[in-house]
């Protein structure tokens, strides 16, 4: 969840796709995309090994010789490397163009020997910038594409690397996938906590002296509330998918882990829903402490013009100039009293 009244622009989210027309499967790359990057975990239950900076090379030598490979590739502007990685793993061409068409929608594919799982996370707090994350795994491999560094990953490279009984080295890919998939949906926590904290200390001021600026932090907050829903919602089906699948390489005792996770993305949904009726109400409540602030200042100036009214009337009727040696009823207040009269026998009062 972003931080309020930054004074930065969001970063629109667009779907990019192959021109009209084009072969279903065709990978086009982003002109904005950042340059391809291999990370390769090589995990067994006794050791486990990780190549950063690896090539093709490197998974050829080492896919078929460990029990659980976990292949991450940052940036997408490498086409032809993206289509051999999935012509190593078999992965689905429609899945592949998901991939590099980024902001997709958070959903689960199940293909004949693999899933294609696509989530978002928050990629920039301060920006307002989510990033999407592909996740493919079969029997034995675990994929993930990211659009560019930085990702919730680095407590589960550090579970990888624990010292035994390990649960991450000693169980399948599936496992893996879930940890990370875990891991993303983990992640939202503590922005909508730090949310959370800034509309408490928004309410707290609005009790003292509402301000312009703080109307404009509650719709803010509203909006990333809102943007927030559109997509932890798809997410917990996505997740639910996961759960209901028949699939060979998803096993039952993993979809117990898997049921956690859903239950962490309803809990996020409930908290960002709260959130965002709290931003409502609190809204409706700064207008109503402004209109009642404004009526004390309107009832101020009501009581400072009852005040000054009568004597500026006496100024008004005595400080003009009238001759009282010609007549002792010459006097500017008898001439209004007058036309008074004078309105009344014409009826016009």
């Amino acid at each position: 969840m972003a931080k309020a009244d930054t004074g930065k622009k969001r970063a629109p989210l667009i779907t990019r796709r192959p021109p009209v027309g084009a072969s279903p499967g065709t990978l086009i790359a982003d002109p904005a995309a950042r340059r391809s990057e291999l990370r390769l975990t090589l995990i067994s239950p006794r050791k486990y090994e990780t190549i950063d900076n690896a090539s093709i090379d490197d998974l050829n030598a080492h896919c078929e010789k460990w029990p659980v490979v976990w292949l991450d590739c940052t940036g997408l502007a490498n086409i032809p490397l993206i289509e051999e990685i999935g012509r190593i793993f078999n992965l689905h061409p429609l899945a592949l163009e998901d991939v590099v068409n980024t902001g997709q929608r958070p959903k689960v594919d199940f293909y004949e020997d693999h899933a294609f799982v696509v989530m978002r996370m928050i990629d920039d707090v301060t920006s307002h910038r989510y990033e999407q994350i592909a996740l493919f795994f079969g029997g034995n491999f675990v994929v993930t594409f990211q659009e560019r560094e930085g990702d919730p990953f680095d407590p589960v490279r550090k579970r990888i690397a624990a010292a035994l009984p390990n649960r991450l080295r000693s169980r399948a890919a599936d496992y893996l996938a879930y940890a990370l998939i875990d891991a993303i949906v983990d992640s939202y926590f503590p922005p909508i906590e730090t949310a959370s904290e800034m509309v408490d200390g928004i309410e707290d001021e609005m009790l003292n002296r509402p301000h312009k600026h703080q109307m404009r932090q509650l719709h803010e907050l509203r909006r990333d509330a809102s943007v927030l829903k559109g997509v932890l919602w798809p997410m917990r089906d996505a997740l639910a998918t996961l759960i209901r699948n028949d699939a060979p390489f998803v096993k039952a005792e993993t979809k117990i882990f898997f049921n956690d996770t859903l239950d962490h993305s309803l809990r996020l949904i409930e908290l960002v829903e709260n959130q965002r009726d709290m931003l409502t109400g609190l809204i409706e409540m700064h207008l109503s402490l402004t209109q009642a602030h404004t009526n004390d200042v309107i009832s101020y100036l009501t009581i400072v013009s009852v005040i000054f009214m009568p004597l500026t009337f006496l100024v008004g009727v005595w400080g003009m100039n009238f001759d009282p040696e010609s007549s002792p009823w010459n006097m500017p207040e008898l001439k209004a009293v007058g036309l008074i009269a004078f309105f009344k026998s014409k009826k016009w009062l």
